[in-house]
């Protein structure tokens, strides 16, 4: 092994445990917080269960989604090299700043064998894809959540970054901007149709996920579907906006507690809040390790290809 191989090692270590540490400590920070709280809980185990297998299958769509995107620009890459990919550059959001998860993407996809501009590209339009859904969720479940002009900001921001991505001009400007050996194509309205049905799907299983989570801890609580889904999306989309908390923390537990509390009382909504914070890190640190065990499994079928 030669040196310079030797630091890559050591750095990409020292990262590795950056992460963990704090991943954990969001974890043990949060479980003594959700300790902490003063109210009855009967927790029912075979929703929680199901909350946090939930979890799983958002995972799956969203990385689902990314691979529709990298297609659109001729990247194929298989399922379980996406998913070590996509789970390990998502725990980047739990350091302190809002552009790790991002470049973790863009560095991890390229290792990968996708090409830089491709990979850059992926990583921007996953944001507005992310955004303009949520929106669109948000809008349908619980309307008046929030004013419509931050939802038509949203969206607008949404489709302006998509907007730069699919206009040719626009599209290999950018590529010329980074660099990029080839030019970099726009992308195919398709690819942006079946990457956002697969985001608004993930969006629809985290709600999913978020109602049974309060089934499972509050059984006598009432919290329409419709409610779950557009306060967890609403909450998550503001805490990812949050350019000052890491994995957006604090910023979605207030957003939450907000929109819960008529319907579940200030004890309930801190209690639903808290804990699915713990369900949710929890659950990206365990698909970020089941992904990194798939992935030594990659058989040569699986590794990332330039379409023709």
């Amino acid at each position: 092994m030669t040196n310079a191989r030797r630091w890559l090692w050591g750095l990409q270590a020292a990262v590795a445990l950056v992460v963990v540490v704090l991943v954990a400590r969001t974890v043990e920070r949060n479980w003594a917080e959700f300790r902490s709280l003063e109210i009855h809980l009967h927790p029912r185990a075979g929703l929680l269960g199901l909350a946090m297998l939930g979890v799983f299958f958002a995972y799956a769509f969203y990385i689902e989604a990314w691979r529709r995107l990298l297609a659109g620009w001729g990247q194929r890459i298989g399922y379980r090299a996406a998913a070590r990919v996509w789970c390990l550059a998502n725990l980047g959001r739990y350091v302190p700043g809002k552009i790790w998860s991002v470049t973790g993407l863009v560095v991890l996809a390229q290792r990968a064998g996708v090409r830089g501009s491709a990979a850059a590209a992926s990583a921007v339009a996953t944001q507005a894809l992310v955004l303009g859904t949520g929106v669109a969720v948000v809008a349908g479940a619980t309307p008046h959540a929030t004013s419509a002009l931050r939802l038509a900001a949203g969206l607008f921001v949404a489709l302006a970054s998509l907007g730069v991505l699919v206009w040719e001009p626009t599209a290999r400007w950018l590529g010329r901007l980074m660099n990029a050996q080839t030019p970099l194509t726009p992308l195919p309205l398709s690819a942006v149709g079946l990457s956002g049905a697969f985001m608004f799907l993930g969006w629809l299983t985290y709600g999913l996920v978020f109602w049974l989570f309060v089934r499972g801890l509050l059984p006598d609580a009432h919290l329409p579907f419709a409610i779950a889904a557009g306060a967890f999306t609403l909450s998550y989309i503001l805490g990812t906006l949050a350019l000052f908390a890491p994995g957006g923390i604090g910023v979605r537990e207030v957003v939450m507690i907000s929109l819960l509390t008529p319907a579940l009382g200030s004890g309930g909504a801190v209690a639903t809040s808290v804990g699915s914070r713990v369900l949710l890190t929890v659950g990206e640190a365990a698909a970020a390790l089941i992904a990194v065990a798939l992935a030594r499994r990659t058989t040569p079928s699986e590794t990332p290809s330039e379409s023709p």
